[in-house]
């Protein structure tokens, strides 16, 4: 009996077994006591204006999901969490500050950088779209304008020329600016935010590396080869940053970095 229950078929027969036994159980028909519930407010289209509309509201809960992806693919926010991330390893602090902390921040300071874009998307685009001015079609081809400029503003022709490469697209023979698709524009200006972080990143990691080295070098000279140089240069690290007020000068420098 053990060995019965030990087998996954066995088992699925035993259920099967008790489901029918169940149905059978009932008098009558038993087709006629499956219910299935009825979900009200929800009725079939009846003309193509309403199948554009669900359409319309399918595509905007699309959107809705992506939106975390569009917020790093398009904004400031991928080059300030890495090179936050990579000052919290040059620190060697470990999990300080916490993932929460460093992803707020990164947060905001992308609403304080990206402030004018989205402002100028909302004035252009989105207020006359909801006043009932201009249509979707005309509030996305608007709405795109402000965020295309700031990814070309921080975007490497080079990065731009690799995707168009492979991408196939036929573009003019001297393309301007306003001949990249979109598509191509958004993982070119990835790839040079991802160049610039790690550039401002190694800056970061030179003071702090100096400093290991020192400390490791003076504990050799000791003879101290069991203690941790981190243990001990970890407090001169966060003595040299605090003096130098280093959030203040890496939040600057960072955004003044997309000016």
């Amino acid at each position: 009996m053990r060995d019965l229950y030990r087998s996954p078929k066995s088992v699925l027969a035993v259920l099967v077994l008790v489901a029918a036994s169940a149905i059978l159980a009932f008098p009558g028909d038993a087709s006629a006591q499956v219910i299935i519930p009825k979900i009200p407010g929800v009725e079939p289209a009846t003309n193509p204006k309403e199948v554009a509309t669900t359409l319309e509201v399918l595509a905007i809960l699309t959107v809705l999901t992506l939106a975390p992806a569009i917020l790093i693919l398009t904004t400031s926010f991928t080059r300030i969490i890495i090179v936050l991330s990579l000052l919290r390893q040059a620190l060697a602090t470990q999990q300080l500050p916490p993932n929460q902390v460093l992803i707020g921040l990164a947060l905001f300071m992308t609403f304080v950088v990206m402030g004018p874009t989205w402002k100028e998307v909302n004035d252009k685009a989105l207020a006359p779209y909801l006043n009932g001015a201009i249509s979707s079609k005309d509030a996305f081809d608007k709405g795109v304008v402000p965020v295309r400029a700031f990814m070309i503003r921080q975007t490497r022709p080079e990065d731009i020329r690799l995707f168009l490469q492979f991408a196939k697209v036929n573009v003019p023979p001297s393309p301007t600016y306003s001949d990249v698709p979109t598509t191509v524009l958004m993982p070119a200006f990835m790839i040079s935010e991802l160049k610039t972080s790690f550039e401002m990143g190694f800056r970061l990691f030179l003071p702090f590396l100096i400093i290991d080295i020192v400390i490791s070098s003076v504990l050799i000279s000791m003879g101290m080869l069991m203690l941790p140089p981190v243990l001990i240069s970890l407090p001169f690290k966060l003595l040299l940053f605090v003096l130098a007020d280093g959030w203040h000068l890496i939040v600057g420098s960072l955004m003044a970095s997309f000016q």
